[in-house]
């Protein structure tokens, strides 16, 4: 079980990484005057989000749901904590598919967001990680 728990935190990581990224791409993205940049940020934001952050996501859920399934009864029914972290992560997961969404707005160049929405928009992974990563350490409730 722990090599399982090791390899979900490696991967909710990866995860992050790629969430914190892709809109900092999006706000130098919005920025770009220039053809040559905004290719270059297309094939950028692309390749982080199908070849990182998929990826990612899926093991995360996967290896979530089998460290679910080794005491499910206490995860599932006993514990209040992990119905709140369950309900950031879905959240989170809303979040990512906006976010390739937006990638999508990006490579059709029909993005009519500024650079400062998408810097404000960058913040929203930050609350919810540091309010999952409460939950699980603390477990308030």
């Amino acid at each position: 079980m722990l090599w399982i728990k090791a390899f979900h935190i490696i991967a909710v990581i990866t995860w992050f990484a790629g969430i914190f990224y892709l809109p900092r791409l999006f706000v130098y993205h919005a920025m770009a005057e220039d053809e040559v940049s905004r290719e270059r940020f297309k094939v950028m934001e692309r390749k982080l989000y199908r070849g990182i952050m998929v990826p990612s996501m899926l093991v995360v859920i996967a290896l979530g749901l089998w460290l679910i399934s080794f005491n499910m009864e206490y995860y599932l029914v006993s514990t209040h904590w992990m119905h709140a972290k369950l309900t950031l992560v879905a959240l989170l997961i809303g979040y990512h598919h906006y976010c390739g969404h937006l990638v999508k707005v990006f490579r059709d160049d029909r993005n009519t967001r500024s650079h400062v929405w998408f810097r404000w928009f960058n913040e929203v992974p930050v609350l919810l990680l540091i309010a999952i990563v409460i939950l699980v350490v603390v477990r308030p409730f």
